[in-house]
């Protein structure tokens, strides 16, 4: 059995007096969920708070009615209608409300379930996991940027400072039908997750994550660290971050564990 932890900070940045931000977690379900709205008159909260909260309180109740003895499908099809659910939801309050309209989120969402995490996303908030030191980004951008990067236009070093970085193809909310990207990943104990939107992944480079979640502080720290070191480097948007570490599951932790964040 393993034993997660979860931490999470998010901050407006230097350069917006609004945060359209939202994280949400459910540590008691294994539930992390981050988004990043847009849209104007600060409608862009209102959509990343609409989805964070319906998508972590409805999957934490259903997970807690089925017990533990739910199936990774039956988990899999659970967020895909929780999602779809969210979307419309969104979608509709968009479509009532003059103010709201156009408004939209990026979605990163993940259930860890036993010794498996399912991680759903839309657009290009995202994923990353740091294994025996090495730190691999396993969501792709649902973005113009990563789809010309995918056709072999731009290469990823030219991408680093293109002006069309943050133009998302996919977004939940916007239309009446989204499509998530979900897939399926085995955990490892030692393992360490980090959810963010692109106010940390645009500002920080993926050594210094690496640097960062790898060192021998506690994990709330850690994450302090990184909205620290991305306003260090300018803070041009919204700062949110979500981590999760896989631990050994033991009965009783040591004190000098816990005050490690192991």
């Amino acid at each position: 059995m393993i034993h997660y932890t979860f931490h999470s900070r998010t901050d407006p940045g230097r350069a917006r007096d609004n945060n359209e931000d939202a994280v949400a977690i459910d540590e008691a379900s294994r539930v992390g969920v981050l988004a990043d709205g847009m849209g104007g008159y600060n409608a862009g909260e209102i959509a990343s708070g609409m989805a964070t909260a319906f998508i972590k309180s409805e999957m934490a109740r259903w997970l807690s009615e089925t017990g533990k003895h739910a199936k990774v499908k039956e988990i899999r099809r659970a967020l895909e209608i929780c999602v779809d659910n969210a979307n419309r939801s969104i979608f509709n309050a968009s479509g009532s409300n003059p103010q709201y309209a156009g408004m939209g989120t990026t979605l990163v969402v993940g259930v860890f379930h036993e010794n498996t995490l399912i991680l759903g996303h839309i657009g290009d908030s995202r994923c990353y996991r740091l294994r025996g030191g090495v730190l691999s980004q396993i969501t792709k951008d649902h973005s113009l940027l990563q789809e010309q990067i995918d056709a072999g236009l731009i290469t990823q070093e030219q991408a680093a400072g293109s002006s069309i970085k943050n133009l998302v193809t996919r977004a939940l909310g916007v239309e009446d039908v989204v499509m998530m990207e979900i897939n399926e990943h085995t955990v490892e104990v030692g393992d360490c997750y980090l959810m963010c939107s692109d106010g940390l992944s645009d500002m920080v480079d993926d050594a210094e994550i690496a640097s960062i979640l790898g060192g021998p502080v506690p994990m709330d720290q850690k994450a302090d660290i990184l909205i620290a070191v991305a306003n260090e480097h300018g803070g041009r948007d919204n700062i949110s971050v979500l981590l999760v570490q896989a631990q050994p599951a033991t009965e009783k932790r040591g004190l000098i564990s816990r005050l490690l964040g192991k």
